[in-house]
């Protein structure tokens, strides 16, 4: 990564700090499903029918794995539409930073705090767990699929929901429209991660390892549908006239 890329992440990450609502939701959003997780967790007694501590942990795991796809959706819808409103977008386009540099630069300002945050709040979770829950509990949690799921399942589903928002992003006039598509088009991957979580799919390390594998390879196609969406000077042309 050249220093223009990391010039565009730098100015991002100073105009989402100056950002009162990103700054609210990056922080109670995680802490409000953290705290409820860990709730309905520590709510599980030992005898509790095995079917019920499985669909209360694959609740929580799959809302640790939201985390990751709801947050970028809050900081990257204004990565394009958020800069045009503010009058921004036209001197950005108009300098020499290619586009993928910036593209590079808008989407790591999304995906680092979004991965960091989901990171601190498994780790938390985790430690919660096994100092506190029920026996029953910390046995199930503690299996490797789960580990490396979340280690590897993370930053993927980040960087997915990322170039699916800057996708919607450069066609949309509108921060809360680019939002609310990005979050209707998160339903199919989640509804894919609920299989994993709710063990619909066996939880395996090779099928943690397989999906992350799957994963990468949609994120490397969404890159390109990106790329080929952000069309510099048809955004000038556009934002200009409005």
């Amino acid at each position: 990564m050249n220093f223009r890329a990391v010039a565009v992440f730098r100015k991002e990450l100073r105009d989402f700090r100056r950002n009162k609502l990103v700054v609210a939701t990056m922080v109670f959003l995680p802490l409000f499903l953290l705290l409820l997780q860990i709730a309905n967790v520590l709510a599980i007694k030992q005898g509790t029918p095995e079917n019920v501590v499985r669909g209360t942990l694959g609740g929580a795991g799959l809302a640790f794995f939201l985390v990751p796809l709801i947050l970028p959706t809050v900081i990257a819808a204004y990565a394009v539409v958020g800069e045009r409103e503010q009058g921004t977008l036209e001197p950005v386009l108009t300098t020499p930073v290619l586009e993928r540099e910036l593209l590079i630069g808008k989407a790591l300002a999304a995906v680092v705090p979004s991965v960091l945050i989901s990171y601190a709040l498994y780790l938390s979770y985790r430690i919660v767990v096994q100092a506190a829950a029920a026996p029953v509990v910390v046995k199930l949690e503690s299996r490797p699929a789960w580990v490396v799921a979340d280690i590897l399942f993370t930053p993927l589903l980040a960087t997915f929901s990322i170039w699916v928002v800057l996708a919607i992003s450069v066609r949309s006039n509108d921060v809360r429209v680019a939002q609310q598509l990005s979050g209707l088009a998160m339903i199919p991957m989640i509804g894919v991660i609920a299989l994993f979580t709710f063990q619909v799919v066996t939880p395996s390390v090779r099928v943690a390892l397989l999906g992350a594998l799957g994963l990468l390879v949609i994120d490397s196609l969404a890159w390109r549908v990106v790329v080929r969406l952000f069309d510099r000077e048809r955004l000038l042309t556009r934002f200009g006239s409005t």
